[in-house]
C-alpha cells in the first residue's frame, strides 16, 4: 500500500530570489568576484559554524557583511534545498564606480548631479530614492558598504527598474567619498532639519545631496563634512517627511533648476 505523504513532505520550492545556498555554490560565488550583499551562516548554540570558516574568511577579505542566524532563517531562504549552514545574497545588479558617474555626466554635457544615501537600511526606501534620482536626471547614487541595504531584488523592484539605468556606487567610507567629491569640484548639501529652504539653493552646478537614515538622519561626521544644509519647510504637525518622499521633493527642485533653460 502506497504510503500517504505527510503534509510537511512538500517538494523543494527553491531558494528565495537572489539567494545562493550550499557550501560549494556560495564558495564559488565568492571566488567569482561577483557583487555579494551579505553572507548568512548558521548559528550553533550561539557559536558560528566553523565548518565553513574558509567561506567566512573569503567574505571578510572582500568586505562582505557576515551575519550569524538561526537555522530556521536559512531553512526559509533555502526553500527546501539543502543549505549546509550557509547562504549568500548576490546583488541584483552590478555596482559602478565613481568614475562611471563622472563619465555619465560628461557624456550628457552636464555638471555632476549625485545622490548620497547615508545608511538607508530599508530596501523599499533605497529603491524609491534610486527611482527618484534616475527620474530627476541624477548621474549616480552612492551607498555605504555597511549598515545599508544593497542592490537586492526588493530594492530593484522598489526602484521600478531604475537600478538598470543609473550608476549605483558602493563605497567603504562615505566621509572620504565626500572629500573626494569636493576635490573634484562637487558641492555637498546635507538634507537635514535646520537648514535653508531647499528652493532657495542654487543646485545648477556640480552638486551632491546627502540623505540620512530613516531613524537618525545624516550622521554627525558626514554632516560636518558637507558644505551646506538644506531643509524642507514643514507646515503640519509632523516634523519631517519619509526619506524617499524628501528625496523626491529636493531632487525634483534640482531637476527644475538644471533644466529650466531647455
Amino acid at each position: 500500500m502506497e504510503k500517504k505523504k505527510r503534509s510537511n513532505d512538500r517538494p523543494a520550492r527553491g531558494p528565495a530570489q537572489g539567494a545562493v545556498v550550499g557550501r560549494n555554490a556560495v564558495r564559488e560565488l565568492l571566488r567569482s568576484g561577483r557583487e555579494v550583499d551579505k553572507l548568512l551562516v548558521q548559528r550553533y548554540e550561539g557559536v558560528p559554524n566553523h565548518a565553513i570558516g574558509d567561506i567566512i574568511d573569503l567574505a571578510k577579505k572582500r568586505g562582505i557583511i557576515v551575519q550569524s542566524v538561526p537555522q530556521v532563517k536559512l531553512d526559509e531562504l533555502a526553500g527546501g534545498v539543502p543549505h549546509q549552514g550557509v547562504a549568500a545574497f548576490a546583488a541584483e545588479a552590478d555596482y559602478s564606480t565613481l568614475d562611471d558617474v563622472f563619465t555619465l555626466a560628461e557624456e550628457r554635457g552636464e555638471p555632476p548631479f549625485i545622490v548620497i544615501c547615508d545608511e538607508l537600511s530599508d530596501p523599499h526606501n533605497l529603491g524609491a530614492v534610486i527611482r527618484s534620482a534616475e527620474g530627476a536626471g541624477a548621474h549616480g547614487v552612492i551607498v555605504p558598504e555597511r549598515r545599508s541595504s544593497g542592490l537586492t531584488q526588493v530594492v530593484s523592484k522598489a526602484s521600478a527598474g531604475a537600478v538598470s539605468w543609473i550608476p549605483v556606487v558602493r563605497v567603504s567610507n562615505l566621509t572620504r567619498c565626500v572629500e573626494d567629491l569636493q576635490k573634484r569640484g562637487v558641492w555637498i548639501w546635507a538634507a537635514e532639519a535646520g537648514g535653508a529652504p531647499y528652493y532657495e539653493q542654487d543646485l545648477t552646478g556640480p552638486c551632491a545631496i546627502v540623505l540620512g537614515s530613516e531613524g537618525t538622519g545624516v550622521s554627525r561626521l558626514l554632516r560636518e563634512k558637507c558644505d551646506f544644509t538644506v531643509s524642507i519647510p514643514m507646515y503640519g504637525r509632523v516634523d519631517s517627511f519619509n526619506v524617499s518622499a524628501a528625496a523626491t521633493v529636493i531632487l525634483c527642485e534640482a531637476a527644475r533648476q538644471r533644466h529650466s533653460d531647455r
